[in-house]
């Protein structure tokens, strides 16, 4: 038998949010350290939720299966219940029986009258306890199908500067892929931009010393040696591993029955602010970046299903998956990874390739909040690709005013809340990809940029709190938010006004607000403050600042009306000259080369 999905359970160290893997009624009681349930007579568990829900749709729609079953393990008398969820009309009870729970022994239900194409919906189990004591202690959705082929999947890290992480990281791996019963087909490359994680290589683990060419250059290495080590998938994924290791599992059962060898599986976000919400479950790009069911209260049964049906339907041609995680077939890349150093990577190598694009429920990695992470070099690293895809890719053409929108978007947004440092890293971005593809060659390792953004951030750089003036003043800000949101645009937020810094308001503002306009309309002085609430920054409107930035923004909007078919057609040209398997060899050639050396001591040594 197969696992296709096993049930997970909370786990301390990635999420214990209890409500997104199971729901009780009565006194049900969880054991961390056994990783079981104990429930008393009458009592009541049900596994609708985001981890241990089966999805019909998608793996009937993406695999072959023939057959379905799911298993529950544990003692005492129970009544189980299966439940399907249709997308637009009642649920059913598809099964319902009594049954005694004995240890050693899992319960099996046959379910594969709903395996194959046409069945759709989602399948989840419900307990309750007849018996006065009544533990389970796991559950499955299997088959008895078996693939045509096992994949041999690459799990490639790109780490800079993390040792502790990545070597937590690669520990947890190992200890995983000792369990799996297909860890003989998977292997962990740890792609070490900052030379100094010293993984030790093993028969699971291959450290792989890597120059410093961001995150681009160090997954463009590890699908490298994938290619070389001739593995049939490659799995991007973080360094920290901020996720139940049933992700890799159910990742490599799909992948392994995928129908169309095209298949990908991109994991979701969640951000570690707010567990139990959904940040990302997949995105497409068009103009900017549209996270996907963002916000999904994950604890609510009815708002996962919603998710989960609308993500088994047809998605978007632009859909891409990030490189937290994200798994896919290598005879399918025809372009390997832009050198954009970081940001943007993940987004082009999706739109480039011909990837089927899937995500599974449960599989998600959590992440720190990214409007914590913004900066103005950040903002100009956004910036730089958002420009360049709309450049590259003919389904995203647009005009040259339409691209140029992007820019001045942005920069928009970052003066109307008096962020000019970003706005000028973002006017850097601009004037950068005006400089053609090349500019992406020369500056493959972004060092001289990073010091000239660093350079320009005075205002901006986080601070300790008690050096900050956090007092409030707040008048204009009380204004119905609609009101504000239209004497905002329509003063630019007080730059059109005279004396404006001393009739604006004060404001202290949370670290969810510092990626928002609106907040910032009524302001003058505004006072950004972290999660933590003991680090900050203060910035404060200028007038000379902004409609400074806003003439050389025209200039530029005007050359670049006039350079815009020359450079999207050298954009097109220089996209698939530099994302080749041989532009990277040669890029990479050292770090390679000095990797084959050491391998070629080593066995002499022998």
């Amino acid at each position: 038998m197969l696992t296709l999905q096993n049930f997970i359970t909370p786990e301390r160290e990635i999420c214990t949010e209890h409500m997104l893997y199971y729901h009780a009624d009565g006194a049900v009681g969880y054991s961390q350290s056994t990783e079981s349930y104990l429930l008393p007579r009458g009592s009541r568990i049900c596994f609708g939720t985001y981890f241990n829900l089966f999805n019909l749709g998608k793996w009937n729609a993406s695999c072959d299966l023939t057959s379905l079953f799911a298993e529950l393990s544990g003692s005492g008398k129970t009544e189980i219940k299966i439940i399907q969820a249709h997308p637009n009309r009642s649920w059913d009870v598809v099964y319902s029986e009594i049954a005694e729970l004995q240890d050693g022994t899992p319960f099996q239900i046959d379910l594969s009258e709903f395996s194959g194409k046409g069945n759709d919906g989602l399948l989840y189990l419900e307990v309750i306890a007849l018996g006065d004591e009544v533990t389970l202690t796991g559950g499955r959705f299997a088959t008895a199908d078996q693939p045509a082929a096992w994949p041999r999947l690459a799990v490639s890290i790109t780490t800079f500067k993390r040792e502790d992480d990545v070597r937590r990281t690669v520990a947890r791996l190992e200890d995983f892929l000792k369990t799996f019963e297909h860890g003989d087909q998977l292997h962990v490359q740890v792609v070490d931009n900052g030379k100094s994680a010293e993984i030790p290589a093993s028969d699971k683990v291959t450290p792989y010393p890597n120059s410093n060419l961001g995150g681009a250059g160090g997954f463009a290495r590890g699908l490298l040696e994938a290619e070389k080590g001739g593995f049939t998938h490659c799995l991007f994924m973080d360094d920290d591993a901020s996720f139940h290791m049933e992700n890799l599992a159910r990742t490599y059962i799909f992948l392994a029955l995928a129908k169309d060898p095209n298949t990908a599986v991109s994991g979701a976000m969640i951000n570690n602010t707010h567990k139990w919400a959904m940040w990302e479950n997949g995105a497409y790009f068009d103009g900017s970046c549209h996270p996907l069911q963002n916000g999904t209260d994950l604890r609510e049964l009815k708002q996962v299903a919603r998710m989960e049906f609308e993500t088994t339907r047809p998605q978007s041609k632009t859909l891409y998956g990030g490189w937290w995680f994200f798994a896919f077939p290598i005879k399918s890349v025809s372009h390997h990874p832009f050198p954009f150093f970081v940001r943007g990577d993940d987004i082009s190598f999706s739109l480039a390739n011909d990837f089927k694009i899937v995500t599974i429920s449960g599989v998600v990695s959590f992440q720190d909040d990214f409007t914590e992470k913004e900066s103005a070099q950040t903002l100009y690293l956004d910036l730089r690709n958002h420009l360049m895809h709309h450049l590259v890719f003919e389904r995203l053409n647009r005009s040259a005013i339409g691209t140029a929108k992007i820019a001045i978007r942005f920069m928009m947004r970052s003066m109307l809340r008096f962020k000019y440092e970003s706005a000028e890293a973002q006017l850097l971005a601009w004037h950068d990809v005006m400089k053609g593809p090349e500019f992406f060659d020369e500056n493959i390792d972004m060092s001289e940029r990073r010091a000239r953004i660093k350079s320009l951030v005075k205002d901006e750089a986080w601070r300790e709190i008690d050096v900050l003036d956090a007092r409030e003043r707040r008048r204009f800000s009380k204004m119905p938010r609609r009101l504000r949101h239209y004497f905002g645009l329509f003063t630019l937020n007080g730059h059109l006004i005279p004396f404006w810094n001393m009739l604006g308001d004060r404001k202290v503002l949370k670290i969810g607000d510092r990626g928002l306009v609106l907040p910032a309309f009524g302001g003058a002085r505004l006072t950004y403050i972290n999660t933590q609430r003991d680090k900050g920054y203060v910035v404060t409107q200028s007038k000379v600042r902004f409609f400074s930035l806003a003439w050389r923004m025209f200039t530029t909007l005007l050359a670049f009306r006039r350079s815009y078919s020359a450079l999207q057609a050298a954009y097109r040209k220089g996209y698939d000259e530099m994302t080749t398997q041989s532009y990277w060899q040669q890029t990479l050639s050292d770090d390679m080369a000095a990797v084959d050396a050491g391998k070629e001591n080593t066995v002499r040594t022998a």
